[in-house]
């Protein structure tokens, strides 16, 4: 089976948490399997414009994009933003918690197509992404 583009939709603070999933999905022994479209390193410009044109490059790659969840996450514009681009696109979303994250205010547009949320466990996400 192809491997899915996938975007990581995230706020900054949970980079590190964040990193770990990453780190699974390039572990050969584990079952999480998927072309991460995100971005790694914030951009370096203040031009709102500018970084939404890179990120939309990015989205505009994928068919998946998953919403990693903190206790924080829904505060985000720039979430808000990135789930608003990938559900115009036509991307599947999911909405999954960050590990040791048992509950969270779910960003607006999770809420508003109630998309479930999916306790953190990489092998059923990578379930949800290849069934995408």
């Amino acid at each position: 089976m192809a491997k899915k583009r996938v975007f990581l939709s995230f706020i900054a603070e949970d980079r590190d948490r964040v990193r770990g999933l990453r780190l699974l999905a390039a572990n050969p022994n584990y079952e999480l399997e998927f072309y991460d479209e995100s971005v790694r390193a914030p951009f370096d410009s203040t031009d709102a414009d500018y970084i939404k044109r890179r990120i939309r490059e990015k989205i505009n790659r994928t068919t998946v994009t998953v919403c990693l969840i903190s206790e924080r996450t829904h505060t985000s514009k720039w979430v808000d933003w990135e789930l608003e681009e990938s559900y115009k696109k036509g991307n599947k979303i999911i909405a999954m918690a960050l590990k040791g994250v048992h509950r969270a205010v779910l960003p607006r547009l999770c809420q508003e197509l109630q998309l479930p949320f999916h306790a953190w466990d990489p092998e059923h996400l990578n379930r949800l992404i290849q069934e995408a």
